[in-house]
Order: C-alpha cells, then sequence, then structure tokens
C-alpha cells in the first residue's frame, strides 16, 4: 500500500508530511519522557523483520493480486503505539529513499497511513478492548486479527480520500474504493494471522515485554530472544524475498482495475520532477533490485538483488532503530 507521488497533489503531500511530522514530534516527546528503554533494542530487531517481511509479497487468490504484511499493528503490540509508529516511519523513510518504493511526496501519506492508523486507531480502540490487560492466547490472537484487518482497511480509505483530494489522475473514486479496501481487507486477514502468531511466540517467551499488561515490567529482552529475531529478519530479506509473489501488490492491482488497464501517468510539474530526481539520486537499489536490470528487464526482480536489497535494508532499518535509544538518552540529559 506505498503510494506513489503520481498519485498525490504537491497540496495533498504536503499537507500529509506536515501530519505526519507533527505525529511524529509528539510521539518522540513519549518516548523521550518514558524512563524505561527496555524496548530500544526490540525498536531495531522488529523494524529490521517488519522491513524484511514487507519484501515478501503473497497471492490473493481470485484476484491476480498480491499483499505483503504491513507490521503496523506488530509493533504497536510489542512496543506501543508511539514506538511504533517512530519505527514504522523509519521503515517507510528508508524504503523510499534507497529502494525507491512510495514516492517521497506520498511518503508523509504513507506513514499516516500504515502507522497512524495501526498505532492510534486501531491499537487502542480494537486491539485493546478485545485483548484485555492480561490477554489469554485466544484473546490475543482475536484482537490482533481484527486490529489488523480494521487497520488496512483504514489505511486503504486513506489512500481513497488522499488520491481523491488531489484530484490529478483520472481515478474515479467509488470504482476505486470498491476495489482498494476489499483487497486490503483479504491482505489484513493474512497479515492478522502473521501477527498473531509472532505476537503469540513473543509473549510466551517474555510475556512482560507487552505494553500494558499486567506482566510488563522492567526487565529488559533477552540477548537470544533479540537475536532470534534478528536472525529471522536477515533471513526472510535475503532467502525469502526472491520467492515474492511478481503479481502487482493490491494498491496497483485496483489502480489498473479502476482505470480499465490504463496506466496513471507520472505528474510533470515542478515539484514531483524535483522529488523524481532527489529519489533517483538516493536510490541505490530501485525497486529492490540493481539499477541497471530495474531499467532493463522485462519482468520479474533478480534473485540476487532481491537478497541483496533484503540484507541492506534490513541493516540499515535496524541500525536506524537502534540510533533512537542514543538520541533518546542525549534528549534527557540536555
Amino acid at each position: 500500500m506505498h503510494m506513489s507521488d503520481a498519485l498525490l497533489s504537491p497540496a495533498v503531500g504536503s499537507a500529509m508530511w506536515a501530519a505526519s511530522a507533527v505525529v511524529g514530534a509528539r510521539c518522540s516527546q513519549v518516548v523521550r519522557r518514558d524512563p524505561d528503554d527496555r524496548r530500544v533494542p526490540l525498536m531495531g530487531v522488529l523494524g529490521a523483520f517488519v522491513f524484511a517481511a514487507q519484501m515478501v509479497n503473497f497471492s490473493i487468490p481470485g484476484t491476480g493480486s498480491s499483499g505483503h504484511l504491513g507490521g503496523g499493528m506488530l509493533l504497536a503490540i510489542l512496543l506501543g503505539p508511539h514506538a511504533a509508529f517512530l519505527v514504522m516511519a523509519s521503515v517507510l523513510a528508508i524504503q523510499a529513499f534507497f529502494f525507491a518504493d512510495g514516492g517521497l511526496l506520498a511518503l508523509g501519506c504513507n506513514v499516516f497511513n500504515l502507522a497512524f492508523f495501526t498505532s492510534f486507531v486501531a491499537y487502542p480502540l480494537v486491539f485493546r478492548p478485545i485483548a484485555g490487560p492480561n490477554p489469554s492466547r485466544r484473546r490475543l490472537a482475536m484482537g490482533a486479527v481484527a486490529a489488523s484487518v480494521v487497520g488496512l482497511a483504514l489505511g486503504a480509505s486513506g489512500v481513497v480520500l488522499e488520491t481523491t483530494l488531489s484530484g490529478i489522475t483520472s481515478l474515479p473514486p467509488r470504482p476505486f474504493a470498491l476495489l482498494v479496501v476489499p483487497v486490503h481487507l483479504a491482505i489484513g486477514l493474512v497479515e492478522g494471522l502473521v501477527t498473531a502468531s509472532v505476537a503469540l511466540t513473543l509473549w510466551r517467551a517474555r510475556p512482560e515485554l507487552m505494553p500494558g499488561s499486567e506482566a510488563a515490567g522492567g526487565l529488559r529482552p533477552r540477548r537470544w530472544l533479540l537475536a532470534g529475531v534478528a536472525v529471522a529478519a536477515l533471513a526472510t530479506g535475503a532467502l525469502l524475498s526472491p520467492f515474492a509473489s511478481e503479481l502487482p501488490d493490491g494498491l496497483e492491482w485496483a489502480v489498473a482495475r479502476a482505470t480499465g488497464g490504463s496506466s496513471i501517468s507520472a505528474p510533470t510539474g515542478r515539484v514531483h520532477a524535483l522529488l523524481a530526481r532527489v529519489q533517483r539520486g538516493t536510490a541505490v537499489l530501485p525497486d529492490y533490485d540493481f539499477a541497471a536490470a530495474a531499467g532493463s528487464r522485462a519482468e520479474g526482480r533478480s534473485s540476487a538483488g532481491s537478497s541483496l536489497s533484503g540484507v541492506l535494508g534490513t541493516v540499515l532499518t535496524l541500525v536506524a532503530a537502534l540510533c533512537v535509544g542514543p538520541a533518546i538518552r542525549r534528549w534527557r540529559a540536555r
């Protein structure tokens, strides 16, 4: 559900950048005031895992489209909403700048759609009431699935609203909404099952890590747990990403169906052109492949390019998330 700049006007893109920046600043303040740093290492490895998992697209039967794990709900469950928003924003920024996945103008929209709705709507209003303060396995799983579906549906609805308000494409709003929202309900169901499985595994290993749980305490994640998640992230990025479905993702599929198969041409305005040049300069592996291959191949990514992208992106996300800890400590010391 990574929007491209072709769907957005500069006014809407800038407004969503501002909205995401305001939310991010507030989240930074909350995380800064939290005296407990025990989740900082977990932020790093979970961010890396989410990056790697987003590279593995799976087919949606009967649609000709594919989807991938969003990861926002998993982060919110294990880190709390404020830290989850910051980690997801880091993941999306790395994807946009280093891999040209989602436009730079659209980055604010993508952060809001994938991080805000899961962290500050679906998590407190769906997951927490279902899971409760001391969740059982069943309540935790039910809450994760329901909240994941709601979060992705809200994010898909946000895409429709932002595209419609931009008014620079020929996408008919109602047919577009009737395509993009249902397909993301299906993606959300798969994401919910994966989220529930991962959350249950970590919850059984360290229940005190669950924010809001009665078992929550001051213990830090054990090194073996952090190492295990980091290894899983690297393995996913390096070994599973080459096997990702080549079908268009749910958003691309909905755009193509709503326009009768015609592509959306890139806007020629000054802002769009400038940001496109910036992204071409920063993207080391555009579309998660070698630059020459990305511009010339007929279809599909090269296995070597996907694996390298998975490893590089996982490491970059891990480093970015881990930098939050020292930054928070320096901020507190002022």
